[in-house]
C-alpha cells in the first residue's frame, strides 16, 4: 500500500493489496476499498461504503456523504456499493442511500467525468459514460452502456435505457429507452444507431427494433395503443427487451419521440 503522510485511515477502515490514497485525502471507519483502488489527493469515503478492485476516486471526490433529503435520519444505516474498474474523476459526489438497509449502486467499468453527482438510492450500471456536471437526482436508475452528455439533469426516479444516447446541456423528467437518442427536453430523435452497432447488434436486430420504434412512436396511436398493438406481434429479444422496458414506464412515463418530418431517421439501421 501507498498511504501519503497527511491521509487519514480510521480505525475500522478495510484496505485491499496495493492500495494508493493521496494527499489529504479520508477513509471513514465503515470503508472497505478493494485492492489497487486509487484514491487521490482530499477525497473523501465516508459512511459504508464498498469499493471494489481497481477504482479511481479522483482529487476533491466525496463517495457517501448522507443524502439531501430532509426526512433522513442521521443514525439511519444506509451506504454507497460500487464494483470494479470505475474512474471518477475530480468532485465527483455519491450519495449514501437514504431509508434503512438500502445503498446506491454503481456497477464496472464506468467513467464518470469531473463534477458528476449521484442521488440517494441512484442505480448506475455497467460501463456507462457520464460527462462533466450530470446531476442524477435520488432514485435516477442508469443502465449499461448509457452516455450522458455534459451538464445534463436527471429528476427523480426516472430511467435511462440501456444503450441510451442523451445529448448535454438538457433536462429530463420522463424515461428514456434503451437504443434510443434523447436530444431535447423529454423528447426523443430516433435510435442510437452507431452505439447498436458498436455494441455488436447485427443488422436484422437493428432493423426489428426500429420497426417496433416506428410502431411506438411514429404510428399516430397513443403510447398504450401503439403497446397493445406491439404485443400482439413476435419480436426479437432486444426488441422485446425496448417493449418491457415501455411497458413498464409506470412512474414518470416516457419520453415523446420528435414528429417533425423524418427526424432521426438519418443513420437509423
Amino acid at each position: 500500500m501507498n498511504i501519503h503522510p497527511t491521509a487519514i485511515i480510521e480505525d475500522g477502515a478495510v484496505l485491499g493489496a496495493d492500495v494508493e490514497v493521496g494527499p489529504y485525502a479520508i477513509v471513514g471507519r465503515e470503508a472497505v476499498v478493494g485492492a489497487g483502488t486509487r484514491i487521490l489527493s482530499h477525497a473523501v469515503l465516508d459512511g459504508r461504503v464498498t469499493l471494489g478492485e481497481r477504482n479511481v476516486v479522483g482529487h476533491g471526490a466525496v463517495i457517501g456523504a448522507p443524502p439531501q433529503d430532509f426526512a433522513f435520519d442521521p443514525d439511519t444505516e444506509t451506504g454507497v456499493r460500487i464494483g470494479s474498474g470505475n474512474t471518477f474523476r475530480e468532485h465527483v459526489t455519491i450519495h449514501r442511500g437514504t431509508k434503512a438497509g438500502t445503498t446506491t449502486e454503481v456497477g464496472d467499468g464506468n467513467f464518470v467525468m469531473v463534477g458528476v453527482h449521484f442521488g440517494h438510492n441512484a442505480r448506475v450500471g455497467n460501463r456507462t459514460i457520464i460527462a462533466n456536471n450530470c446531476l442524477l437526482a435520488g432514485h435516477v436508475e442508469v443502465q449499461d452502456g448509457a452516455v450522458l452528455g455534459g451538464g445534463t439533469v436527471f429528476h427523480q426516479f426516472m430511467r435511462v435505457g440501456r444503450l441510451a444516447m442523451v445529448r448535454g446541456g438538457t433536462r429530463f423528467g420522463k424515461d428514456i429507452p434503451p437504443f434510443c437518442v434523447a436530444d431535447g427536453e423529454n423528447l426523443l430523435s430516433g435510435l442510437n444507431a452507431v452505439g447498436l452497432r458498436r455494441a455488436g447488434f447485427s443488422g436484422e436486430s437493428r432493423l426489428e427494433i426500429k420497426r417496433l420504434f416506428k410502431l411506438v412512436f411514429r404510428s399516430g396511436l397513443n403510447l398504450s395503443q401503439a403497446l397493445a398493438e406491439a404485443e400482439a406481434l413476435a419480436w426479437n429479444a432486444e426488441a422485446r427487451e425496448f417493449l418491457d422496458f415501455l411497458a413498464s414506464a409506470k412512474r414518470r412515463g416516457v419520453c415523446a419521440a420528435n414528429q417533425r418530418a423524418g427526424a432521426g431517421e438519418a443513420g437509423e439501421d
